[in-house]
């Protein structure tokens, strides 16, 4: 096994527990808002498509579904916001931002497998006049990307870390995506956008 593949290997590991989490979250809030469930489902979604996404076994779905899907849910997690506060659309913002690279990551996959397969004398003609230009645009795409995802990352997993040596108030865990508290959310969020910033940077 290669190092790539064993990287791979570590964030399938990573995102398959998110999406399980993710599950048993939506399983649990029965009782929550139609918003926060579909928030959780939407998560478990992305978590369970980036661990199968590097396995050539795991491409069963095209991939320009799965961008439209993805892009669906950015936009979602944009706009469904409870209110227009900057607060709460900044607590959104981490969410759209890892469902925007997942839509990304799908679309240039997309397209790198229609120009291998279109081959052919048009096709490396087009490539020479337009290739430099597209590599330079995907790579500023998910080079901020991952550079956001990741800061907020180590902002997730390095927020709490003092406070866990002592015991905590009630209501004082992280808070999700729609605002509810739960427990370990700024571990999972972080981990999450970890991987995806990873997984980014990673040949596709």
């Amino acid at each position: 096994m290669s190092a790539i593949d064993t990287v791979y290997g570590m964030l399938s590991v990573l995102f398959a527990a998110a999406a399980v989490h993710g599950l048993r979250r939506t399983v649990l809030s029965k009782g929550s808002a139609w918003r926060e469930r579909l928030d959780h489902l939407l998560h478990t979604a992305m978590a369970l498509a980036m661990a199968v996404m590097p396995w050539s076994w795991g491409r069963v779905l095209p991939e320009p579904p799965q961008t439209a899907f993805f892009a669906a849910a950015a936009l979602w997690f944009l706009l469904s916001a409870r209110d227009s506060r900057p607060g709460t659309i900044a607590r959104r913002l981490p969410h759209a931002a890892g469902m925007a690279a997942m839509a990304w990551m799908s679309h240039s996959m997309a397209a790198s497998s229609h120009e291998t397969l279109a081959g052919g004398l048009s096709a490396a003609h087009h490539a020479a006049g337009s290739g430099h230009h597209a590599e330079e645009t995907t790579a500023g795409v998910a080079a901020t990307l991952a550079l956001f995802l990741l800061a907020y990352a180590l902002w997730s997993l390095t927020r709490d870390m003092p406070a866990l040596r002592t015991p905590r108030p009630p209501g004082m865990h992280g808070t999700g995506a729609s605002g509810t508290r739960h427990p370990y959310a700024r571990f999972w969020e972080g981990s999450m956008a970890l991987g995806t910033a990873v997984m980014l940077l990673m040949p596709h």
